[in-house]
């Protein structure tokens, strides 16, 4: 009777145990169950808010954008390649390519024989006039010649070549300019003449993307094709202007673009750009 009854006890021992395990594995399944979902509500919290968060930064991001392009204008400056590049070009670097689009400002050209002031619209020529704002910034234009007068034709002084320097001429004044050519814009279409007397408009060398830092003054309306962006209007000074086109050009260009160099000479001191009004 005695070992029966400690078989039995064993068998009930036995199966104690096997339910005490059965019942401790159930609930270590049921732990890392537990812990495996609260993993998973915590990922999807996380998840959830990241997507807030790159949501919520994100519109963030696009207004603060759509407030730094609102007024703004996006400007591509191509690079002139530093290889093979002529040394009449003067590399100060480039324009930021985002630019003001609203409000106005004043050019002055203070030459040896007196002042020359222009109005621009940066509504019009948002890159131009950035361009010519950052040049200015550099000093780019000071103590250059205005090289090219026409007479005949056209009627028109040109500058901004930042090589025509010194005392007299070279066969390579003209060629100058910056280390970036730019789009033209404001291109006078619908205008008649359209280039009248007193635009200030950019020269370029008749391919598209080729305008750079040389301009030219019209002192009499002067029928050009519509392919130079216009820059502004002269404010003041057209009597200088008008005084250097009596005294005539010595014909140095009328073998091919037509006109010569001033024969009374003009000298940009300094050119600067006022700030922004009314942006």
């Amino acid at each position: 009777m005695t070992s029966t009854r400690e078989r039995q006890r064993a068998v009930a021992r036995a199966r104690l145990e096997r339910e005490m395990a059965e019942r401790a594995t159930k609930a270590r399944k049921r732990r890392q169950t537990q812990a495996i979902a609260g993993a998973a509500a915590v990922l999807v919290l996380v998840v959830a808010g990241t997507v807030w968060l790159v949501t919520a930064l994100g519109g963030d991001d696009d207004k603060q954008q759509a407030a730094s392009t609102a007024g703004y204008s996006q400007c591509v400056y191509n690079e002139i390649p530093a290889e093979g590049r002529p040394k009449e070009i003067k590399d100060v670097g480039r324009p930021p390519n985002q630019q003001d689009n609203k409000g106005t400002q004043t050019m002055t050209i203070d030459t040896n024989l007196g002042p020359i002031t222009a109005k621009i619209n940066r509504d019009q020529v948002p890159c131009t006039a950035g361009s010519f704002t950052y040049l200015a910034s550099k000093n780019f234009f000071d103590n250059t010649k205005c090289h090219r007068l026409v007479t005949e034709g056209i009627k028109v002084l040109q500058c901004g070549d930042p090589s025509a320097t010194g005392n007299g001429w070279r066969d390579t004044d003209g060629t100058g300019g910056p280390s970036y050519g730019m789009l033209e814009e404001n291109l006078p279409t619908d205008k008649r003449p359209p280039y009248p007397d007193g635009v200030i408009a950019m020269a370029n060398s008749g391919s598209e993307g080729s305008t750079g830092s040389q301009f030219f003054i019209v002192y009499e309306d002067s029928e050009l094709p519509a392919n130079y962006t216009v820059l502004g209007t002269v404010t003041g000074g057209m009597d200088v202007v008008k005084q250097v086109a009596a005294a005539g050009d010595d014909g140095a260009y009328n073998a091919n673009a037509g006109g010569g160099h001033p024969k009374k000479e003009i000298v940009i001191n300094k050119l600067t750009m006022s700030d922004i009004q009314g942006g």
